[in-house]
């Protein structure tokens, strides 16, 4: 499992695995948000293995699925409240981490300007910078 720190309270990771769970709420998790439709790809976890795990580990767990590069609004503010709400720290997966990064830049919750979080990005590993005009200001 490869988790990458985002910030104090923000991290992503490419796929999880239901026996993962007890792991991230030793190290201080509190919330995991799964990106991913289920049946993505063969092989994958489905969502109903990781969510009984993440809340038998005490997690709050919560399922945001996005694909094919959309980020439509309803998911972008599903996603916003939910790093709102929680009380400590949050690991959003995906594939790669990459749209897990990418929906945490467009809900913008720590109200920053596009070049800041398309930054943030770049230290944690992802290339926004495609995505400055979508980000905004």
């Amino acid at each position: 499992m490869k988790i990458v720190s985002v910030s104090e309270a923000f991290a992503v990771s490419p796929q999880i695995q239901p026996e993962d769970m007890r792991g991230l709420a030793d190290a201080g998790f509190g919330t995991v948000i799964c990106n991913r439709p289920d049946g993505e790809e063969p092989h994958q976890p489905d969502v109903a293995s990781i969510r009984e795990a993440a809340q038998a580990a005490g997690l709050a767990f919560h399922h945001i699925p996005v694909s094919g590069g959309e980020f439509p609004p309803v998911a972008v503010k599903a996603f916003a409240k939910v790093r709102e709400e929680a009380n400590s720290k949050v690991l959003a997966f995906c594939r790669t981490g990459t749209r897990s990064i990418t929906l945490d830049a467009f809900a913008n919750i720590e109200n920053e300007k596009a070049d800041e979080r398309i930054e943030r990005a770049k230290r944690a590993g992802y290339d926004l910078s495609g995505l400055r005009d979508r980000l905004g200001e």
